[in-house]
């Protein structure tokens, strides 16, 4: 009996956008100008579907289908398989096993003919069924699994076990019908993670996230010394990512992992962990409010229909042992809304709330939302009145003096490691000593439970970091204020005069163009080499610190932080990697591997980075001096429309590096384009100090003047009409 045909996979006007590295609208136009463009094979008038092959060939006929990397191959013969969503479950368990088996086994499995590969495959996911947990039920693979077993094994071996898990992670999330579910970013997850463990003497072993997603949360608090991990999420694919994820980056750390729905199947009723991290979905009222009216776990009240964060609240509270801490991603709403004033309240009154953080919009996703981050404890005893909560307001760009400003207008104006840092410092100060803990006027302030015990039990940290203030000495605060306005004096001076330097002359009538060759044809002819931190030293999930020793133990890291701030090294590689870590020489160009929204920026390596060690998510070219001149190729490697011609990917796109191209002039003439760059480098770090310097004085200046300090310039000098 022949077989069956497969069903053709189809494709979104999206997804078309996605697969030529275009825009949604170039491929609306290339519809509409285009009479040979395919036609809709399905889907709607408003959302119609078209036919991959057909697509592919189109492109391909006229040059707009890219070269694809190992990752584009990944989600590319997952679009083509019948049954992508399904098998790319599957495949998570498959990259573990992949990792188990070493280098050695996937060019083994690459050497397999396409009719031998799923059998093969099969025979690995067998062996290493101890390994890979649930890989023993993963072993029935067809024929026309092939392809898409292929381009996994060939993404693992080239490009690393994350960044194949993060292809398998860019599947529609609509598939469970999950409502304000969001991933956690980088930034937030180490945050979190920093502010669980308390004062910080000792790590919490046994972690719960009951919303884990693909496991960032969890795979932090291993890294940070987490024993015993406790997941739960309500789709089977984030679950099974999840589970690979930490077997992958934290294998000596034992995982259980379950999916389904949290608060209506709890799957593990009866822990008690010593902490908990989740950022659960916001805004579903769908919770189960009325099936689960009497539950045990409504400890503080029953949630309003309305109010599921103090359902997932509680539900973590509920899996804490005595005196352990949850820290919660939670909507803003949740510290104001008059119907949970009830419960707010209680949770006061019995002392589990310790902290809430405000964050600065476009942190975490939601982008148009300021997150609230909430710190809660279960309660060791009855405590006394004289308990506080910690509120930090870190909502406005530049509250923190501590933290500084970067990106341009249209990016994120936060330094994330340094925001992490000064919101981890002020929560272990007051974990440390609550009663002694020093107010920051519109910053930072410890409220005696007492005093939130009204009528609204607002809980919003704006509304009580911003209503008081502190006695500050006049001459004092009036010397620094002079201080500060001299050094704002001093860089605005200077950024005057880098702008005045030299006039930039028209080149003519007509644009210059070159002859260029790409990045991997100039490392063919040894111009240049390029290279990247070896995958056992790499920690995707992090920006900065990789282990728990102290600033002075081993060399530092340079980050993709770093770069894009423009700071020193910060990171570290993990304890006993350093041997296989890469050292950056001066002269190196570092260029970070996500693309940013509006401005990749690059960085020439001087003398202070030599000698610190390469960190995760860049690019290092080491250029031949002879032949190219470093800061030449930083610019015109870091160019926008250079970056965007080698994207990948669709949620997180990165910087095929080997793709970008280089224009072929003499090495004098590349010197002359270095200078240049080089001097709008340093034009960009004078403006950014300069704006960093009038925020902070500004702001100094207003609190001088509200607070009694300070008195207008022209006071006493006026006479009063």
């Amino acid at each position: 009996m022949p077989d069956k045909p497969e069903p053709a996979p189809f494709v979104t006007a999206a997804e078309i956008s996605r697969l030529a590295g275009v825009t949604r609208a170039t491929v609306s136009n290339w519809r509409r100008r285009h009479a040979d463009f395919p036609d809709p094979a399905g889907g709607s008038d408003a959302s119609p579907l078209y036919d991959l092959q057909a697509v592919e060939g189109w492109l391909a006929a006229r040059g707009q289908l890219p070269v694809g990397s190992p990752l584009d191959d990944v989600k590319a013969q997952l679009r083509r398989h019948p049954d992508g969503f399904e098998i790319a479950q599957r495949m998570s368990a498959v990259v573990l096993a992949l990792v188990r088996i070493g280098e050695k086994g996937q060019k083994e499995l690459l050497g397999c003919a396409a009719e031998a590969l799923p059998a093969s495959m099969g025979t690995v996911m067998r062996d290493h069924a101890a390994e890979v947990p649930g890989g023993a039920a993963l072993t029935g693979f067809e024929r026309g699994d092939e392809p898409v077993l292929r381009a996994v094994v060939r993404g693992v071996h080239e490009t690393g076990a994350v960044p194949v898990l993060d292809a398998l992670a860019e599947l529609p999330r609509d598939e469970a019908g999950v409502r304000g579910a969001y991933a956690t970013p980088a930034a937030l997850v180490e945050l979190m993670a920093d502010l669980v463990a308390g004062a910080g003497d000792s790590y919490p072993q046994s972690i719960l996230d009951p919303a884990c997603g693909t496991g960032g949360l969890l795979v932090a608090a291993a890294e940070r010394g987490a024993t015993a991990l406790y997941g739960q999420d309500v789709m089977p694919a984030q679950a099974g990512q999840a589970l690979a994820r930490l077997g992958v980056l934290v294998p000596s750390a034992a995982a259980h992992m379950s999916d389904g729905d949290s608060l209506r199947h709890d799957a593990f009723p009866e822990l008690e962990a010593e902490a908990a991290l989740c950022n659960p979905p916001y805004g579903d009222r769908d919770w189960g409010h009325d099936e689960l009216a009497y539950d045990a776990r409504w400890e503080y009240g029953l949630p309003p229909k309305g109010e599921p964060e103090l359902a997932w609240l509680q539900h973590c509270l509920s899996h804490l042992a005595s005196g352990g801490y949850a820290v919660l991603v939670l909507p803003p709403g949740t510290a104001e809304r008059a119907s949970g004033r009830r419960v707010r309240a209680e949770l006061v009154r019995r002392g589990a709330v310790r902290a809430i953080v405000a964050l600065p919009t476009g942190i975490a996703p939601p982008l148009h939302v300021g997150l609230h981050l909430w710190v809660v404890q279960k309660p060791v005893h009855e405590r006394p009145e004289s308990l506080s909560i910690l509120f930090l307001d870190a909502s406005a760009p530049g509250a923190l003096s501590d933290v500084r400003a970067t990106g341009g207008r249209g990016e994120k104006m936060i330094d994330e490691e340094g925001l992490r840092e000064a919101i981890a410092r002020r929560w272990r100060a007051f974990v440390t000593s609550s009663e002694t803990f020093e107010t920051e006027p519109g910053i930072a302030r410890a409220v005696g439970v007492v005093d939130l015990l009204d009528d609204v039990t607002d809980l919003t940290p704006a509304r009580h970091t911003r209503a008081t203030t502190v006695a500050v000495n006049p001459a004092r605060f009036a010397e620094q204020m002079r201080k500060a306005r001299t050094e704002l004096a001093r860089a605005a001076s200077t950024l005057t005069a880098l702008n005045d330097e030299g006039a930039w002359p028209m080149v003519g009538e007509k644009t210059r163009a070159w002859r260029t060759a790409t990045v991997a044809d100039l490392a063919r002819g040894a111009a240049l080499s390029v290279q990247r931190a070896p995958s056992s030293t790499r920690n995707p999930q992090a920006h900065g610190t990789t282990d728990r020793r102290e600033p002075g133990d081993g060399r530092r890291a340079l980050t993709a932080a770093d770069v894009t701030a423009g700071q020193a090294a910060s990171g570290r590689v993990a304890e006993g990697q350093e041997a296989k870590a890469i050292e950056i020489m001066q002269g190196d160009i570092l260029l970070p591997e996500m693309l940013r929204p509006l401005d990749t920026r690059a960085r020439v390596a001087d003398a202070q980075d030599a000698g610190n060690l390469l960190g995760p998510s860049l690019w290092l070219f080491r250029p031949d001096p002879e032949r190219l001149d470093p800061w030449f190729l930083a610019g015109f490697l870091s160019a926008d429309e250079n970056v965007h011609s080698v994207a990948t990917g669709s949620t997180m796109r990165r910087i095929d590096a080997r793709r970008l191209r280089v224009p072929l002039i003499p090495l004098n003439e590349q010197r002359e384009y270095g200078q240049a760059f080089r001097h709008l480098h340093a034009l960009r770090a004078a403006a950014a100090l300069a704006a960093r310097l009038a925020s902070e004085t500004t702001r100094e200046l207003k609190v001088g003047l509200t607070g009694g300090a300070l008195v207008p310039s022209t006071f006493g000098h006026t006479s009063t009409p």
